[in-house]
């Protein structure tokens, strides 16, 4: 009797372990392995970037910028299509009205750059790429989210070529309205804009949802995480994480296998219930909410960063040099991507 129950407890143990290690691996398996140790020196095309990322962080996010500061939020917006606009675009909006508590109804836009694919038609396959260029209550926002939308500025330029020469399209977006009091709403700028994909019948095959990328550091103990994934990841915030809920699985490990493949940066990937503080927190949520695959690209914002949604998330937070090297590893993988290869 009791070699019996020794050995269903010794079962019972062999299966609680093999279905927690499956988890961990279902959610935190990815493809490929972490850059490590020291970084690679600056190319010449990196170190002209981290300056042109910084004049855009500036321009965008000097100043709180959303509906309650609404001068400031049409002169981001002012800025952003300019600059799109002299590498060549076509700049298009889409405008909606927000209310604001104070001063009522006010008119507010998505913008949008389009990379056009090589054989476009109904059935072409779509990529958006998109960061959301307004900052929360009380914060400047220039590691959230004027790291993203510099991304996003300066990607248009990067990925010109590809307009004709790629099997997929490539839309380029810059999104109003993330933060509160939108959060989570259908006055969010990715929720107007996802709903105008899907009433088209789109087919969006991806959407990376850029969401304040430009804070890193080497420090043991910098980096946080919501309960017991600290288990799992490293303790230094010097990564780039690729985040997104349990259906987003194929697309997180489509993106970091194509990013480690083709950029020398740690990076960390993996996915879980969007119960779990922080998964859905950006513009992915609105995607995944018209039935497309969506994943956040991160540098996992209040779980490192010690100025989020503060008056100190000032331009001069942001490591530039860093961000450089992500730009150019997005900018590599969304190539890839858009390519279908």
């Amino acid at each position: 009797m009791v070699r019996r129950m020794s050995l269903f407890f010794a079962i019972l143990i062999a299966l609680v372990v093999s279905a927690i290690g499956g988890a961990v691996y279902y959610m935190a398996g990815v493809p490929g392995r972490s850059y490590g140790g020291p970084l690679p020196p600056l190319t010449d095309e990196e170190r002209a970037l981290a300056p042109r990322l910084k004049g855009h962080v500036v321009a965008i996010a000097s100043h709180e910028h959303n509906v309650a500061h609404y001068d400031e939020l049409e002169k981001a917006a002012r800025y952003i299509e300019s600059a799109l606009a002299s590498y060549g675009y076509r700049v298009n909006r889409q405008t909606f009205d927000a209310y604001d508590y104070v001063s009522g109804k006010k008119p507010v836009r998505n913008i949008e750059v389009v990379v056009e694919a090589r054989d476009a038609g109904p059935a072409t396959e779509t990529i958006v790429v998109g960061a959301h260029y307004d900052s929360a209550p009380g914060a400047p926002g220039a590691n959230d989210n004027g790291s993203g939308a510099a991304t996003v500025i300066e990607l248009a330029r990067l990925l010109a070529d590809l307009k004709g020469n790629a099997s997929r399209r490539v839309r380029l977006v810059l999104f109003v309205n993330e933060e509160p009091p939108y959060f989570r709403t259908a006055e969010m700028g990715s929720w107007q804009y996802a709903h105008a994909l899907a009433q088209r019948n789109e087919r969006v095959v991806a959407m990376y949802s850029l969401e304040t990328i430009g804070y890193f550091s080497d420090a043991p103990g910098s980096q946080r995480y919501p309960a017991l994934f600290g288990l799992i990841f490293p303790d230094r915030g010097n990564f780039l994480a690729f985040v997104g809920t349990l259906a987003a699985r194929p697309l997180v490990r489509a993106s970091i296998a194509s990013f480690r493949a083709h950029t020398r940066f740690p990076t960390i990937g993996g996915v879980a219930p969007a119960s779990i503080p922080g998964i859905d927190w950006s513009d992915h949520w609105a995607f995944e909410q018209h039935g497309f695959p969506a994943i956040m690209l991160t540098d996992t914002a209040p779980f490192r960063y010690p100025c989020y949604h503060t008056a100190l998330d000032t331009p001069d937070r942001i490591e530039y040099e860093r961000l450089a090297r992500v730009v150019k590893g997005i900018e590599r993988m969304v190539r890839h991507m858009a390519r279908g290869s």
